[in-house]
């Protein structure tokens, strides 16, 4: 087996893996309290009911987040930047755009998104491998426009 077939090989195999554990994850989450469960998919707890109006989906929200993979490795954190972050929710992976609609400004959530409302079975980095479940603990600070 040469290089190229043994990398496709572990590549693989880390996918697999990746998804059986993000399964039993999900389904762990699922269970608990208080977890909505959207048809698509994306389950969220609301951690904190924030009392301002609900974006739409083609608004620019301000919001702090938290990014993890389900070993608990941060992959990317406004919190830790010490600056909220600005993105047009059309333009997030699906997880999000599904999710933030339902959110009211004040909120705080954990979402938890399967691979395939992610980023599939691409490898970002090495805490974002294929098939990998993303944990986003959110904080919705304001609806731009």
């Amino acid at each position: 087996m040469g290089v190229a077939e043994l990398l496709l090989k572990r590549r693989q195999e880390l996918a697999a893996r990746n998804l059986e554990e993000g399964k039993a994850y999900y389904d762990a989450f699922r269970s608990e309290d208080g977890v909505v469960e959207l048809e698509e998919g994306v389950l969220y707890r609301i951690e904190e009911e924030g009392m301002g109006i609900k974006p739409e989906a083609d608004d620019r929200v301000r919001c702090h987040y938290h990014g993890t993979n389900i070993k608990g490795e941060v992959f990317d954190s406004s919190y830790e930047r010490g600056t909220p972050a600005e993105f047009s929710i059309n333009k997030l992976i699906k997880g999000w755009q599904l999710v933030m609609p339902k959110l009211s400004v004040g909120t705080k959530a954990r979402l938890v998104i399967p691979s395939r409302l992610a980023y599939g079975e691409e490898q970002l980095s090495k805490e974002i491998g294929p098939n990998s479940t993303l944990i986003f603990d959110v904080e919705l600070l304001e609806v731009i426009a």
